[in-house]
């Protein structure tokens, strides 16, 4: 199938943004997420990328089997890899790249760049999950766990894991501030740097992203 994707800017950093639940590529757009980061798109200091999701077609179709919802899931992230990833870092002026997303979104960025920490340098999850099993219905593969970034980050060994900048967001009253904590936590124990950002009297939702994505932009660029 064809993937549409947005494209903001033109110079600066790659930052590729997908999206929540079951929402679409031009929902960053049409929620402002995209006008939160519009002085840094137009500054050059980022290009925001926009693909669209097929969770429809994966973790969220009840009408076929787990072991299938995993396979879709898994040639998303291969095309997100040799489609979209590849061609932004050849725009990027050092070869560096972001990956972003606020709620599912921020699963879908984080298993990919915990999977590909030779490709991708910046990770911001904005009120992310990392346990995908509850829409499996108690099926259990290898695919599932090298796609369930709780199972298969304690035993990761790849080097340039420690080289990544990760920035964990939630807030108070996050549905997914738990997972977030959780998420930390491993992290630490493996001695891989982060920042968990946890910001006061928020909820989940489009504001709260709204408020994290520019801060978070900011330090990237700052400390690039």
């Amino acid at each position: 199938m064809d993937i549409e994707m947005t494209q903001h800017g033109h110079g600066g950093l790659p930052v590729v943004v997908f999206p929540t639940t079951l929402g679409s590529y031009y929902e960053a757009k049409d929620f402002y997420l995209i006008d939160s980061v519009r002085d840094f798109i137009n500054a050059g200091a980022i290009t925001v990328y926009c693909p669209d999701g097929v969770n429809k077609h994966s973790w969220y179709n009840k009408n076929i089997h787990p072991e299938r919802r995993v396979k879709n899931h898994m040639a998303f992230d291969q095309f997100i890899e040799k489609e979209v990833l590849d061609l932004v870092a050849s725009r990027s002026p050092d070869g560096k790249i972001c990956l972003a997303g606020c709620s599912f979104g921020g699963y879908t960025a984080s298993n990919l760049a915990f999977k590909l920490p030779h490709k991708v340098n910046y990770l911001i999850s904005m009120s992310g999950s990392y346990d995908i099993k509850s829409f499996l219905d108690g099926y259990y593969d290898d695919n599932v766990y090298f796609n369930n970034p709780v199972d298969y980050l304690p035993d990761m060994q790849h080097p340039d894991l420690w080289k990544m900048g990760i920035i964990l967001g939630t807030s108070d009253w996050d549905i997914c501030k738990e997972a977030n904590f959780g998420m930390s936590d491993l992290l630490h124990n493996k001695g891989v740097r982060h920042w968990l950002d946890v910001v006061p009297d928020s909820t989940h939702d489009w504001p709260l992203w709204r408020h994290m994505f520019p801060r978070y932009i900011y330090e990237i660029v700052k400390n690039r």
